[in-house]
């Protein structure tokens, strides 16, 4: 526990903890304006994992950097929250088993040292009859990097204005399937099985007594997100368990079954309800998704090698990936998002500030509207009414890109403001049913560019 240290008492913003109050403000965690502890020459790190990858994503490193928040005021809170936990999954142990939190870091997951390709935020604990006992658990609510954000808000925005009841599946009364190609340290997936969950457990979560029969609804339920996702590199699965914070339980193996028939004790204590979820795949994404006889209503690719390159085959419109990718989307409300780097030669050229400057809507670029068009085929065969778009992310030179099938407008109309005022809606509904900690227009409004048909 060297590493570890209790940090200096500080005011600070209200943390997102586990109570039963009601928040009038939660505090964004993952606000870009922390990206100064994790990103930078002057955080320092200290590196927790350092492996060279066989599967192309090069030197594979997870570096360690202090976290300022929360603040010591804010740890009994949550230590009282995992003691409570641990009673209910071991009764009799209420006044038998405490925790002590250690701190928290960020982790931030590296290719080759350069490509930051996950951020994480953990909490580190123990338990004070075995203080060698420690574990990790990352902040399931915190997305550190603005990319994310827009894929998640984004998503669930377009599928939203696909007739697709997302309200109801936020609140725990049908089961949505998500894929997510390209894992990193997980921090999508744990977001969505965590806020897209079975009703009941919200009352597991915040510790109100259950009964019997409930905690068998809740070994039993299925609604909720099911998240699968596949992640080509061992080496990566690895680092997401091992140093980022991701549960273990959702590991799979080649056949389909988990690695673990039951998940470890301290797994059940911090992810009961989420875990069950969640399927981890070692796997090539285009031997899955071929393989396979899932249909997905939302799916996510964040695919991204050592040399931070989007693999061709995963934008080859006659590859087999997306020939499959087409047949295991809903027919109805199938949506697909994906982050791709923007090009430079249109975000950093100052035609694109000419554009503004003359009230001209930008143009999507070359590569971003190449990728655009192929996805969009998986819509738009077949007389499907799909469409597609492309969102910039804040902060940093990424861009958005989704394709939905059935999307619709009060009046039936596809022109480029119809489309963003429904997503705008959307946006407002998800973030207040979900209760976000972060504002979605940002994430939406930003150089919003509707694909031009084939």
């Amino acid at each position: 526990m060297g590493m570890w240290h209790r940090v200096r008492l500080r005011s600070c913003r209200k943390f997102r903890s586990f109570c039963t109050s009601v928040r009038r403000h939660i505090e964004d965690e993952g606000d870009w304006s922390y990206s100064s502890e994790w990103w930078g020459e002057n955080c320092d790190g200290h590196t927790l994992l350092r492996s060279t990858s066989d599967k192309g994503n090069g030197v594979v490193s997870v570096v360690a950097h202090h976290s300022s928040r929360p603040s010591e005021i804010h740890w009994p809170g949550i230590e009282r929250w995992l003691q409570q936990r641990y009673a209910e999954m071991h009764p009799g142990s209420e006044n038998n088993e405490k925790f002590r939190i250690l701190g928290y870091q960020w982790r931030v997951l590296r290719f080759n040292d350069e490509t930051r390709q996950s951020t994480a935020k953990i909490m580190a604990a123990y338990r004070e009859s075995d203080p060698g006992s420690v574990f990790i658990m990352q902040l399931a609510n915190c997305l550190a990097v603005p990319y994310l954000k827009s894929m998640l808000l984004v998503g669930l925005a377009s599928i939203a204005s696909c007739n697709y009841d997302l309200m109801k599946a936020v609140h725990g009364k049908k089961t949505m399937n998500i894929l997510c190609i390209g894992h990193g340290g997980g921090s999508l997936p744990l977001f969505l099985a965590s806020n897209i969950k079975v009703m009941i457990l919200s009352h597991f979560r915040y510790g109100v007594s259950k009964s019997q029969e409930e905690m068998s609804l809740m070994s039993e339920a299925k609604y909720g997100a099911v998240v699968d996702i596949v992640e080509i590199d061992p080496l990566v699965i690895s680092a997401s368990t091992q140093a980022m914070g991701f549960p273990h339980f959702p590991v799979m193996t080649p056949s389909g079954e988990r690695v673990l028939s039951e998940p470890d004790p301290m797994g059940e204590v911090l992810w009961k309800g989420i875990h069950e979820r969640l399927f981890l795949f070692e796997s090539d994404a285009e031997e899955f998704i071929q393989n396979t006889t899932k249909i997905y209503d939302m799916v996510f690719v964040d695919a991204y090698d050592g040399d931070d390159i989007f693999p061709y085959k995963l934008r080859d419109p006659n590859s087999p990936f997306l020939k499959a990718l087409k047949n295991h989307l809903n027919k109805e409300h199938g949506t697909v998002v994906v982050n791709l780097h923007s090009d430079t030669d249109i975000r950093d050229n100052a035609a694109l500030i000419n554009s503004h400057h003359h009230n001209r809507l930008p143009q999507m670029g070359r590569h971003v509207s190449r990728v655009c068009q192929a996805y969009k085929k998986l819509v738009t065969e077949n007389g499907s009414c799909g469409l597609g778009f492309s969102v910039s992310v804040p902060w940093v030179c990424n861009t958005c890109l989704a394709v939905c099938r059935g999307f619709r407008t009060d009046d039936g109309s596809l022109d480029r403001d119809k489309v963003l005022n429904t997503l705008i809606s959307k946006s407002l509904e998800v973030e207040n049913a979900m209760n976000l900690p972060f504002s979605c227009l940002q994430y939406i409004k930003s150089d919003f560019i509707l694909a031009d048909g084939d």
